[in-house]
């Protein structure tokens, strides 16, 4: 080889290179999304409880826009029912466009926080928690929403016939029996949480309106029913049927709105927000959690013991009677020289009361970045916790994967590394972790 010649240098085909353009396209893969949607549900159930009532507000009043602009858009078109309902779903879509480009806290987009709770990152009193404010804030932004377009009558337009097309819906709605309102629950946010999991996919605003377009029509088009757009859609119909100029308009009496009023609007509710959590969690957040974001057996195996033991609390281990746990106070620096152990072996009173519960919490760390310790610890508890100096109570949640009492008797259940840190300094017992 001539001296002056460099290395040789690797020519790469063109062809190849945009192979590679087109294996790796600008939006993210289904597992991408898995990953993308769990670590959102994680903020979301740990967003300070104000923002989450301030957002969620402004989410109910973006969906009661969407229905709005649905009524006036379908009032008298002079479309044929199919491409009338077509028209329809398209601009309900502003509704959802709004919350995932502006920003804000929708109830059953939020269903997909089960991903979170299926990990064991979050508990399922966060879930319920996000979910119960959330939704009760979504109730009053529509309510505002309703208010303040009932008293702009903006329902007048048109000789009263929007008017007279808002409680039209709101009638047939609060008409739907049990299951067929709780069956086009399920279908409707099926197709709402399909929408917000391709959003996760896009990185601009172009991407996620594309993303929001057809899942939307379809349930709108289809008939399906969504809890909070009905928040907007039957309270504006219950105030309308009280205007002589409106029921005239519908060609109704009094006696044809008969259940349309509270008790109408709480029935159509209950069976349709049932239905909106299973679509949203079962079927959409439940089947890709296991898809994607199953990583063995035994993850899977614990995270089902884990749910199970929450829906099932008669069915946990008993455990022996102990004193109520006090609350973990803030961890101090050790005054006694003597080290820690993670092996068996007796430990001091006043090292335990120096360092309460710390031991169970370096169980829970070693199993992030540990693939091997969390499986065996999935599979055979008791042998992985005989080497560790705990207390019956805690080897009993450990065992059984009582997340609830892991987490309300561990100040640093939420951030385990930072105890493990903690402990570490002081023991020589348990390995480090890169």
């Amino acid at each position: 080889m001539n001296a002056k010649e460099g290395p040789p240098q690797t020519i790469v085909d063109p062809s190849i290179a945009d192979l590679a353009k087109k294996a790796c396209p600008d939006c993210l893969p289904p597992a991408e999304i898995a990953r993308k949607a769990e670590v959102v549900g994680v903020n979301k159930a740990n967003l300070n409880p104000l923002n989450s009532v301030l957002l969620g507000i402004l989410a109910g009043a973006f969906i009661g826009l969407g229905a709005m602009l649905c009524t006036l858009v379908t009032t008298q078109s002079g479309l044929e029912f199919g491409l009338n309902r077509l028209v329809g779903g398209i601009v309900f879509c502003l509704g959802l466009i709004l919350v995932v480009v502006a920003g804000a806290e929708l109830f059953t987009g939020n269903t997909l926080l089960v991903m979170g709770w299926f990990s064991g990152q979050i508990s399922v009193g966060r879930v319920f928690k996000n979910w119960v404010i959330v939704y009760f804030a979504n109730l009053v932004g529509a309510l505002g929403l309703v208010a303040i377009v009932y008293v702009s009558q903006q329902w007048s337009l048109n000789s009263s016939l929007v008017g007279a097309n808002a409680v039209a819906i709101a009638n047939a709605k609060v008409n739907i029996a049990f299951w067929p309102a709780l069956a086009r629950g399920i279908l409707c946010n099926a197709l709402v949480c399909l929408a917000i999991w391709m959003c996760f996919s896009g990185k601009t605003v172009i991407d996620k309106i594309l993303a929001i377009i057809f899942p939307i029509t379809a349930f709108v088009a289809a008939g399906f029913e969504h809890s909070i757009a009905n928040m907007y859609f039957i309270p504006i119909g219950i105030l309308l049927a009280q205007e002589p100029s409106v029921l005239q308009a519908a060609n109704l009496t009094a006696s044809g709105v008969a259940n349309l009023n509270l008790t109408g609007f709480i029935t159509n509710l209950v069976p349709v927000t049932i239905g909106n959590i299973i679509g949203g969690s079962i079927m959409v957040g439940a089947i890709y959690w296991v898809t994607y974001l199953r990583q063995d057996n035994a993850s899977f195996s614990l995270a089902l013991q884990h749910w199970l033991m929450t829906l099932t609390p008669w069915r946990r281990p008993t455990r022996p009677a102990t004193s109520p746990p006090s609350s973990a106070p803030a961890l101090q620096p050790i005054p006694a020289p003597t080290p820690i152990t993670a092996a068996a072996g007796p430990v001091s009173t006043s090292t335990r009361k120096a360092l309460p519960e710390l031991l169970a919490t370096a169980v829970l760390a070693r199993t992030v970045g540990d693939k091997s310790f969390f499986e065996k610890l999935a599979k055979s508890p008791e042998t992985i916790l005989k080497d560790y100096n705990l207390a019956e109570e805690e080897k009993a949640a450990l065992s059984s994967g009582d997340i609830t009492w892991l987490e309300k008797s561990i100040a640093s259940l939420s951030n385990p590394m930072t105890t493990y840190a903690v402990l570490k300094k002081y023991s020589s017992g348990i390995p480090a972790k890169n």
